[in-house]
């Protein structure tokens, strides 16, 4: 089966998947505490207001039309890019602009955190493969111990009272200074709006203020990936043929990078695909722990503020966010070992 067709028919396998998810997030949506139309009445100013008043805002919603009609209403604004507006969390504002204006934030923090902690990951946990029961491999091993057994937010917060109060080298909150406004609204991305606008240094300012929730998260993926790079080159090095290797006269560095280390690889990429969930996730602890405006905030807010049409939306987009970074990881899980076969 060749690569189209493998991945055609992972998609349909995950077509399934999609909607299960979604179904569960519609009937847990509903099931909340609280009540989206008081909210929104709320918001508008409203405190003292006749039954008459409620009863139209509910009819507005369609939140009077049977369960069943909701919920088919609900898959096709999902699915042909309806979301409506935001009721109670920026009133009457898009909900595709609302996820749109905070997503890049979490975008970044994700991917700069998710390079750092593969790359530092992959490469220390070959350093303690190589060097094992010595000093790297014993520090190695200890700092992973202790990024998969300490709380994220826990470890942003002690962080944050480090270098942030005890001795204040970074700022403990936000994404920027107070003194600078975000760029000019263009992609999304900060970095990229402030090369648009010419305002080069406020790329110095946001950069110093990731450095911070960006060490959190990424502190946690080099912990996993680590422990299950050095697994793996240790089980490779093992192997027959990396004796073969040795006994021929290879460089052990040669041994190393021409033949263990692409068979070591092949397991991490799995884990790193998966990390990126983890990744994910935990960028929704370290937005909330450092007051980072970015889909985690939303998506608490969305709970709390009973924002049905928010929630669903983010639920939805972070669904198909996971359908398709596990489809790329096994692709190029097949693509690194030749002997996989698109079965």
């Amino acid at each position: 089966m060749n690569l189209l067709k493998y991945s055609l028919r992972r998609i349909l396998v995950m077509i399934p998947v999609l909607f299960g998810v979604l179904t569960v997030t519609f009937i847990l949506s509903r099931s909340i505490p609280g009540d989206p139309v008081l909210a929104l009445i709320q918001a508008r100013g409203l405190r003292n207001f006749p039954i008459e008043v409620y009863n139209q805002t509910v009819s507005q919603l369609g939140l009077d039309d049977p369960i069943v009609v909701q919920y088919f209403r609900f898959l096709e604004e999902l699915f042909t890019g309806n979301w409506g507006v935001s009721i109670s969390i920026d009133r009457n504002e898009p909900v595709w602009d609302l996820i749109m204006q905070r997503l890049p934030r979490t975008i970044d923090l994700t991917l700069f955190s998710l390079f750092i902690g593969a790359y530092l990951g992959i490469k220390l946990g070959i350093k303690a493969a190589t060097h094992r029961r010595e000093t790297p491999d014993t520090i190695v091993r200890g700092l992973a111990i202790l990024g998969v057994s300490i709380p994220i937010f826990f470890l942003g917060m002690t962080l944050q009272y480090l270098f942030g109060v005890l001795f204040p080298i970074f700022d403990p909150v936000g994404h920027s200074s107070a003194i600078y406004n975000d760029p000019p609204l263009v992609t999304g991305f900060y970095i990229i709006d402030a090369l648009i606008a010419g305002e080069w240094y406020k790329i110095g300012d946001y950069i110093w203020h990731m450095v911070l929730p960006v060490f959190c998260l990424s502190f946690v993926m080099f912990s996993s990936i680590s422990r299950h790079t050095r697994s793996s080159m240790l089980e490779e090095l093992n192997r027959d043929y990396v004796r073969t290797a040795r006994a021929k006269g290879c460089k052990e560095k040669d041994v190393i990078k021409g033949h263990a280390l692409q068979n070591a690889l092949i397991p991490t990429i799995t884990i790193a695909g998966f990390n990126f969930a983890s990744a994910l996730a935990g960028s929704f602890f370290i937005e909330v722990t450092f007051g980072i405006v970015g889909i985690g905030q939303l998506f608490i807010d969305a709970i709390f503020l009973t924002d049905y049409w928010v929630l669903t939306a983010l639920v939805f987009l972070i669904t198909i966010i996971f359908i398709l970074v596990n489809l790329i990881t096994d692709i190029i899980y097949a693509r690194i070992d030749p002997r996989i076969m698109y079965t």
